[in-house]
């Protein structure tokens, strides 16, 4: 089994703290960032980074669903780590800062993929499928955490 990995990234017009505590947040923001793809969105234990233990499928392709179970860490300052206890899956989210009032979010995403033709055929798409998923969340995340800085300005006005 080869292991296969997926890896997008986006610079965000926030700071590193902001937009790390915002993709922390599982129990109030972070269903709200992600994509169709996902469902049954489901905090079990915890709901803000290390400790919590957090549900959904995805679904990475049409035929393809994936249950997660995923116990989410933070070994490091602006980085957070979801394992899934299903399968192979692990996702690293790192959080750095970027210059003045930006960061730099990096998602990778790392399985054992098939042996065989299978194989092959999942090294050579599914990194590319889930890299379009997971730049959506990224696009989400900026929406939210840009927003919140507009947001709060055009509320005093």
């Amino acid at each position: 089994m080869a292991q296969v990995e997926a890896t997008t990234e986006r610079i965000i017009a926030a700071d590193a703290e902001t937009v790390f505590d915002v993709l922390a947040d599982y129990e109030h923001t972070r269903a709200k960032l992600l994509p169709a793809p996902f469902s049954e969105y489901e905090v079990r234990e915890g709901g803000d980074g290390e400790g919590t233990l957090v549900h959904w499928k995805l679904q990475a392709t049409s035929k393809r669903v994936r249950d997660c179970l995923l116990e989410v860490t933070e070994p490091s300052d602006g980085r957070l780590v979801e394992k899934d206890r299903n399968s192979s899956m692990v996702t690293t989210w790192t959080v750095t800062p970027a210059g003045e009032g930006r960061s730099k979010a990096v998602v990778t995403t790392v399985w054992n993929g098939a042996g065989g033709i299978g194989g092959f055929f999942e090294r050579t798409f599914a990194p590319k499928g889930l890299a379009r998923i997971y730049d959506q969340v990224l696009a989400n995340l900026a929406a939210e955490t840009e927003g919140a800085a507009g947001g709060a300005a055009g509320a005093d006005q």
